[in-house]
């Protein structure tokens, strides 16, 4: 292994490219090869939670698949960002790229080889088996994206990081917008078979067009001392509880999660009550805008002088609008309210990143977004997996008796899908108290404080001599280490 060498001298050294307009034209190659990937696992995956509840017309397989999802993202999140820590980045992408190809062409098989009878009996085994290999196929393409964060750090310079960040956070507002169209189209036209051979496609495509994209980078770069070992967790608690309030705001956020779940679950089938799958696929592209929507007012009218504030009025927002966007079976009400909900959820994503970057110091920010994710994502797949049997066992049945209409429907109105629509008056009722009761907490103002009292902005590289100096009074100056190549270079020939 080489001597530790300084992170300034690591950037001057000439095996390793400065950023500029080289490495820039390097970084839209890359941003456009993860969109092409991101759109078709996106594609296949959407297509299959269609697939499988017009098939079935069971909420609870639907609420099983999407829950499956999120629970191994959550779960693989750490593992991923350690192969990120232990690999070349172009080495993860084509490692991700290769599973996610071979799960594919797996599905592809298991289509072929029995009639799509056998597939879509959700009691039967085969159906979990092909669901199981498209959901595998879906989860390793998160660590491309994973990766693709830290070419944004390699390719990208200091000034214009945040620009570049802008770009990813688009190209997957655009990949939803796409993918939900094509999604439902392809499903109701094709049919699930031409679905997974034109996935196929798209990602082999996508795989070869990364071989000839040269990311400059020689070695693997980490902090000398903290070598990855195991999965990284060393100070990540500490890293939390040094900034008051920033615990409560992480709870906060999965609990936001935990009601997320029931929209995850169910917003699909309540969907599909109302519209054709075609129709439904094209509703969600058009509604998808409002991601788009959502990110641009941030950039022009940034998150205000107390982001946890506007975060929680955003999500005051959100409580009110689960309460009223499937109160009666209209279907204009509900495709303005997913419009409306996806431009108030990249706001509220926007703040949480802005109070993390701000109030920890930035050599912990990723064990802090890293902690933040894993924790976050576990609670969408519980309240996924409650709510499926809840929905489809109790409420739908509830409503649909005389004794729901009598009791609900009132309030609810007629309607085959009054079942689902009271889970999401419920879970969205139960995320209003939530927040009036974080409004007026002490974690509430000590995270307030804690984010007025930091300073504007946190040492990276190139800061001048004053920001580094305020840096070594936190923590002792850290170096880097270069490592020798992995053997999973192999993967990535250069060219």
């Amino acid at each position: 292994m080489s001597q530790p060498t300084s992170a300034s001298q690591t950037n001057d050294d000439p095996a390793q490219a400065p950023p500029g307009p080289r490495t820039m034209r390097t970084f839209h190659q890359v941003l456009a090869n993860t969109a092409v990937a991101n759109v078709t696992s996106s594609y296949l995956w959407w297509a299959l939670t269609f697939w499988a509840y017009l098939e079935t017309r069971s909420v609870l397989a639907t609420a099983i698949i999407g829950g499956s999802y999120m629970l191994l993202v959550a779960v693989f999140g750490v593992v991923f960002g350690v192969l990120v820590d232990h690999m070349k980045k172009k080495a993860v992408m084509v490692l991700s790229s290769v599973v996610t190809l071979s799960t594919y062409l797996m599905a592809g098989a298991l289509y072929l080889a029995f009639p799509e009878s056998v597939l879509v009996d959700w009691g039967g085994p085969w159906f979990w088996v092909f669901a199981g290999v498209i959901l595998i196929g879906g989860v390793v393409e998160n660590l491309r994206n994973i990766a693709l964060s830290t070419t944004v750090t390699l390719l990208v310079p200091g000034d214009r990081r945040d620009k570049a960040n802008g770009l990813v956070g688009a190209v997957h507002g655009i990949a939803f917008m796409v993918t939900s169209v094509f999604s439902g189209l392809s499903v109701g036209l094709l049919g699930m078979g031409w679905t997974v051979v034109i996935a196929i496609a798209a990602t082999a495509l996508a795989l070869l067009h990364l071989f000839f994209v040269h990311i400059p980078e020689r070695g693997i770069a980490h902090v000398e001392g903290e070598a990855p070992k195991g999965f990284g967790f060393k100070g990540v608690i500490p890293a939390v509880m040094i900034v008051p309030g920033l615990l409560a705001l992480i709870l906060f956020s999965t609990f936001n999660n935990l009601v997320g779940g029931v929209f995850m679950a169910l917003m699909d089938p309540y969907g599909l009550t109302l519209f054709s799958v075609e129709v439904w696929g094209i509703i969600l592209g058009i509604t998808s805008f409002g991601f788009i929507i959502g990110g641009g007012l941030v950039a022009k009218f940034g998150l205000g002088k107390n982001p946890v504030r506007t975060m929680l009025l955003v999500n005051i927002g959100i409580a009110f609008l689960g309460m009223t966007f499937a109160i009666r079976e209209w279907w204009w009400l509900y495709a303005v309210g997913i419009l409306v909900f996806m431009c108030l959820m990249p706001i509220a994503e926007a703040a949480e990143q802005t109070i993390v970057q701000r109030v920890v110091p930035f050599e912990k920010q990723g064990r802090v977004f890293g902690f933040a994710a894993s924790v976050e994502s576990a609670a969408a797949p519980l309240s996924a997996f409650l709510i499926g049997p809840i929905a489809q066992f109790w409420l739908i049945p509830y409503m649909n008796s005389q004794a729901g209409q009598d009791s609900l429907g009132w309030l609810l109105g007629p309607g085959e899908a009054r079942g689902i629509a009271l889970a999401f008056l419920g879970a969205s009722a139960v995320l209003l108290i939530v927040v009036l009761v974080a409004f007026i907490s002490k974690p509430y103002r000590e995270l307030s404080a804690a984010y007025a009292a930091a300073p504007p902005s946190l040492h990276t590289e190139g800061d001048d001599a004053a920001d580094a100096s305020a840096d070594a009074e936190r923590e002792p100056v850290r170096s880097r280490e270069i490592e020798p190549e992995s053997a999973a270079e192999a993967l990535s020939p250069q060219p």
